[in-house]
């Protein structure tokens, strides 16, 4: 009894131990996600503006048949008329097996449907013209449709499809496809506010569609639109887009086509050199060898037109990486010169600030420190103001007698002026040297009271002003005897003519 117990709990112990073991692989295996494969763009077999074209009209590394226009940002497969059809293709083959291509582009038209759909293409061979969406049918390889046309009248387009051809097959428009897609979804792609972007992907024999609804500029907003398994494809073959119109017509313009190659988590991608063909390979080395020989028979005719250069070191021409290193000594030493004297000009500028902060602050320290001494001198600076104001007053009164001076020669001028016209009578005459007199008088009297005024004020005696230039004379000495003598003359002349009239007069009557 006991050692079937002791059997029972061991296989229970077992089986308790392998149902944890399987928990943790369980667990480890939902923990690590499966890694995302390594991606590498592909320039040859890609474009994208903003020079998208040569200046040929080409696009480097594709082709161009039909209708297709292509500019500088874009590539126009069909223009908005009936009946048109164009494609792009790449030029070379794609021998890499897994793939992923990012799509922009733009469907646009004037009528509320349109006609009839764009197409990309990966096929063992170029379709650069045909009815199947503006290529050949019958193609070998994979191709994702967006067509715009409701053929069936089943209300199911605008749609997206994934048509499979192994090359045997003819396409179906009647059904638009229907029969024949191994992936679809509804989306409408035309008249949108910002480009559709469409991402497919063909990784480990699966193909995925992505899209961007073009609602927002997110260019990462994909949403799933379709998934084929275990697709099989050519290992080789061409990228193509390609369009076409029918009785409705749209814009089909592409915006950008990028490739990435795919490789799987541990793979080492190949080398680039591995990925040139051999045909361009030789080109590449025959292209070289012609240039190397053209560049030696240069250097022949160089020396024969300039001998006296033959045997000249070339490394004398050059700089050698001691010289280099030096300079570079030398120049960071000149740069650290230059700093130096900018902080010398820039200390010198702060010691002279910091200086006249010194004296600033000393003439007021010297201000404060005098300041209760400045009682004593109020009395000296009282009366210096009254000398000041004396000297004002002088000036003004010496003011006042030059205008009245200028006043008496005035009316000394006009009575000379009446006594040679000889219109005016003796008693005009009298009062006028009566008026000069008075003149004269005040003229006196005021500067003799000026003269006592100065002799009386005692801050004379305290502090002594220096004396004012003397006054430049307005009439000379000799110019006034003159004056005086000629006025004479013409007084006394003038009484004798009054006195001849007179008598004249007396004997008339």
């Amino acid at each position: 009894m006991a050692v079937s117990n002791a059997r029972v709990f061991i296989l229970s112990f077992l089986a308790g131990l392998v149902f944890h073991r399987s928990l943790a692989n369980v667990a480890v295996e939902g923990s690590n996600p499966e890694e995302p494969p390594h991606r590498r763009f592909e320039y040859k077999y890609s474009f994208k503006g903003p020079h998208l074209s040569q200046s040929d009209g080409g696009i480097p590394f594709w082709i161009h048949s039909g209708n297709a226009i292509p500019s500088a940002d874009q590539v126009r497969i069909t223009p908005s008329l009936k009946s048109q059809r164009g494609s792009v293709w790449t030029k070379n083959k794609v021998n890499f097996e897994n793939w992923e291509a990012e799509v922009t582009f733009r469907v646009s038209g004037r009528g509320r449907m349109g006609a009839d759909g764009l197409a990309v293409w990966f096929t063992s061979e170029q379709g650069l013209d045909g009815p199947v969406y503006g290529a050949a049918d019958t193609w070998n390889g994979i191709g994702v449709f967006f067509d715009s046309f409701d053929n069936d009248g089943k209300k199911n387009n605008p749609a997206i499809l994934v048509v499979g051809n192994n090359g045997n097959l003819v396409y179906d428009h009647q059904n638009d496809g229907t029969t024949q897609a191994l992936g679809t979804c509804l989306r409408d792609f035309r008249n949108k506010p910002y480009p559709i972007r469409a991402k497919i992907t063909y990784y480990r024999k699966t193909l995925t569609v992505l899209i961007n609804n073009g609602f927002t500029p997110d260019k990462e907003d994909y949403e799933f639109c379709t998934k084929v398994e275990n697709m099989i494809i050519p290992t080789e073959g061409f990228f193509g887009i390609s369009a076409a119109t029918g009785g409705l017509a749209d814009d089909h313009d592409v915006l950008s086509f990028l490739l990435f190659r795919l490789t799987e988590p541990g793979q080492q991608p190949p080398s680039v050199d591995s990925e040139i063909p051999k045909e361009e390979k030789d080109k590449y080395q025959e292209e070289f060898q012609n240039f190397q020989q053209e560049l030696d028979k240069k250097k022949e005719e160089f020396q024969k037109d300039h001998p006296n250069v033959q045997g000249e070191p070339i490394d004398d021409l050059y700089e050698s990486v001691n010289d280099r290193e030096i300079r570079q000594v030398f120049e960071g030493q000149n740069r650290i010169h230059l700093e130096i004297k900018q902080i010398n000009r820039q200390l010198a500028m702060i010691l002279d600030e910091q200086r006249r902060y010194v004296s600033v602050i000393t003439d007021e320290i010297s201000k404060k420190g005098t300041s209760a001494g400045s009682g004593q001198l109020d009395s000296a600076s009282q009366q210096l103001s009254s000398v000041i104001a004396t000297q004002q007053e002088l000036l003004r009164n010496l003011n006042e007698l030059r205008s009245s001076f200028y006043e008496s020669l005035k009316q000394i001028g006009s009575v000379q002026h009446q006594g040679n016209a000889g219109g005016a009578g003796t008693y005009e005459t009298i009062q006028h040297f009566n008026d000069i007199k008075e003149n004269l008088h005040t003229v006196k009297r005021d500067v003799e009271h000026l003269v006592q005024r100065n002799v009386q004020n005692p801050g004379d005696k305290v502090v002594k002003c220096p004396e004012l230039p003397p006054m430049p004379s307005c009439l000379s000495t000799v110019h006034f005897a003159i004056f005086v003598v000629i006025q004479t003359v013409l007084f006394f002349c003038y009484i004798m003519y009054k006195s001849q009239q007179e008598a004249a007069a007396k004997k008339f009557f």
